[in-house]
C-alpha cells in the first residue's frame, strides 16, 4: 500500500510539472528589460568642450604632485582598456558625426522571443535624426553574423526624429535572443549629431560617409568614443522573469573595466543570475551622487526614470554616496557639504518610493577610497558611518557588503593592490569580478512578501 502511495505521489508530481510547463507555454508574453545604459543630460546651459564630447578626458595619475588640487568635479581615470582582438584602429577625432554609421555592441542578460529598443535624446537640445536602424547578432570587429540582420522600425517607418529631451521606443523586432548574447545595434545618422552628454562608449564607426547600417561589415571601420543613443533593450518572454537594477556611480557603471568586454560587477552578476531568469539592468553613471547633480541627475532625481519605470523590475541594488562624501570633504576644498544623516535620509526616500511599487531595495556598502584624489580622514569617517548604517540600520531589504571584498587585508581603508590599478577608487577587472562573485544571489531573489519592509 505504501508503494502505491509513493507511485501516486510521483505521478501527481509529474502531472503538476506538465501543467506548469503548459501554463508557461500559454502565458501571455511580457516585456522585461535585459540591458540598460543611462542617458546623462547636462544642466541647462552647460555644454562640454568639444574634446570631451568624443574623446576620454586627459589621464592624470592621481598620485602625481598637484593631482589633489584638481577641480572638485574632476575625477581622472586610468587610460581605458578595450576589448579589441582584431586591432581595429582607434580614432581620437573630435569632428562632428554627420552622414555616418555607428555600430554599438550590447549584451543581453536574459533572452526572449522578440526585442525592442528604447533610444534617447534626453540629453539633447536639438532634434536627433535616425535615417536607418538595424540590429543583428554580433560577430568580430564590428561585423554581424550573416543572415541575422533585422531592420528596426518606428510606427512602421524605417527612420525617426527624436525631439529634444525625449525618448522613443521602437516597434517589436522578430529576433529571438539567448541569455548573455552579444548584439550589434547600427544607426545611420544623416544629420549632425548634436551632443550635450559627456558619457560615451567605444563604438564601431564607418570610415566612409553613407548608410551602412545593414552591411555585414563597416568600411574602413574604426573604434571611437561616441555617446550611446540606446538606453534600454527589452525582450519579450513567456518565462517568469524578474529584473534587478543596479543604481550607482562609476563603480557600478564599470567605468574602469575593459571596454566592450562586459566586466563590470553588474555584468558579472548578470552571468550568475541568468540561469534563474533574473535580468540585470545597469543604471550606473560616472560621477553620480545621491543628493546633488553630479555628472548626471542625482539618484533621487532620476529614480523614477532609471529604476521605477524599468519593465520587470523587482529589486534595486543601491550603491551611492562616495562622490557626495569625497567632494564634500575633499582636501582640495570641499564643495556641496553633506552629512551622514542627509545621505541616510536620501536612502530612506529611495526605499520608500521603491516600496510603493513593490520593489525591494538592497543596500551595498561603499568600497575603500583611501589614497584617492578627494579622500580625507573626515570623509573616511563619513564612509564608515554610512556603511555601518547600511549594514545594521535595518532599513534595507537586504545588504551586500562590498567594502571588505576588495579591501587590502592589512589595511581595510584602501583597495587591495590586485583589485585596483592606480587611482585607489575604482576597481579593475579583477576587482569587479570579485564584487560580482561575492553577492549572495538569495539576497536578490528572495521572496518579495517575506523580505519587503512596510511602506514608509
Amino acid at each position: 500500500m505504501r508503494t502505491m502511495t509513493i507511485i501516486a505521489t510521483l505521478l501527481a508530481g509529474v502531472a503538476a510539472l506538465g501543467s506548469v510547463s503548459a501554463a508557461q507555454r500559454d502565458a501571455a508574453p511580457e516585456w522585461v528589460a535585459t540591458w540598460e545604459y543611462v542617458a546623462m543630460p547636462l544642466p541647462p546651459g552647460e555644454t562640454p568642450p568639444a574634446a570631451a564630447r568624443f574623446a576620454p578626458p586627459p589621464v592624470t595619475p592621481l598620485d602625481a604632485p598637484g593631482a589633489a588640487a584638481a577641480p572638485a568635479r574632476a575625477v581622472a581615470f586610468p587610460a581605458p582598456r578595450i576589448d579589441n582582438p582584431g586591432n581595429v584602429p582607434l580614432s581620437t577625432s573630435n569632428a562632428d558625426l554627420t552622414n555616418v554609421t555607428l555600430r554599438e555592441v550590447i549584451r543581453t542578460s536574459v533572452g526572449g522571443e522578440r526585442l525592442r529598443l528604447r533610444f534617447s535624446n534626453e540629453a539633447g537640445t536639438e532634434p536627433l535624426v535616425f535615417g536607418a536602424v538595424h540590429v543583428a547578432e554580433a560577430a568580430a570587429d564590428g561585423s554581424i553574423v550573416p543572415g541575422s540582420d533585422h531592420v528596426v522600425q518606428f510606427d512602421g517607418h524605417a527612420g525617426v526624429i527624436l525631439p529634444p529631451g525625449a525618448p522613443v521606443l521602437s516597434d517589436p523586432i522578430e529576433l529571438a535572443t539567448q541569455p548573455l548574447e552579444k548584439l550589434y545595434l547600427s544607426v545611420y545618422l544623416p544629420r549632425t549629431l548634436a551632443l550635450r552628454a559627456q558619457r560615451s562608449l567605444f563604438e564601431y564607426v564607418a570610415g566612409q560617409p553613407g548608410d551602412f547600417s545593414g552591411a555585414a561589415s563597416l568600411p574602413q571601420v574604426q573604434l571611437r568614443r561616441v555617446p550611446s543613443l540606446l538606453t534600454l533593450l527589452e525582450v519579450q518572454t513567456r518565462r517568469p522573469t524578474s529584473v534587478v537594477v543596479a543604481l550607482g556611480d562609476s563603480i557600478t557603471e564599470g567605468a574602469t573595466s575593459t571596454a566592450n568586454a562586459f566586466r563590470s560587477w553588474p555584468d558579472r552578476l548578470a552571468e550568475r543570475l541568468a540561469p534563474q531568469n533574473w535580468a540585470v539592468a545597469n543604471a550606473g553613471i560616472s560621477g553620480n551622487r545621491l543628493l546633488r547633480y553630479g555628472a548626471g541627475p542625482s539618484a533621487l532625481a532620476r529614480l523614477d526614470r532609471d529604476v521605477l519605470s524599468v519593465p520587470g523590475v523587482r529589486a534595486v541594488i543601491l550603491m551611492e554616496g562616495i562622490n557626495d562624501i569625497g567632494l564634500s570633504f575633499s582636501p582640495a576644498g570641499g564643495s556641496d557639504p553633506v552629512t551622514v544623516q542627509a545621505l541616510e535620509a536620501a536612502d530612506l526616500q529611495i526605499i520608500s518610493r521603491a516600496h510603493e511599487h513593490g520593489i525591494r531595495v538592497i543596500g551595498a556598502t561603499l568600497t575603500p577610497y583611501q589614497g584617492a584624489a578627494y579622500a580625507s580622514p573626515a570623509g573616511e569617517s563619513a564612509r564608515e558611518a554610512l556603511n555601518s548604517w547600511i549594514r545594521s540600520g535595518g532599513a534595507f531589504d537586504g545588504v551586500i557588503d562590498f567594502a571588505p571584498v576588495v579591501a587590502a587585508p592589512d589595511n581595510p581603508l584602501t583597495f587591495a593592490p590586485g583589485y585596483n590599478d592606480r587611482d585607489h577608487l575604482h576597481p579593475n577587472d579583477a576587482g569587479y569580478k570579485a564584487m560580482g562573485d561575492a553577492i549572495d544571489l538569495a539576497v536578490i531573489t528572495a521572496s518579495q512578501s517575506s523580505n519587503s519592509r512596510r511602506r514608509r
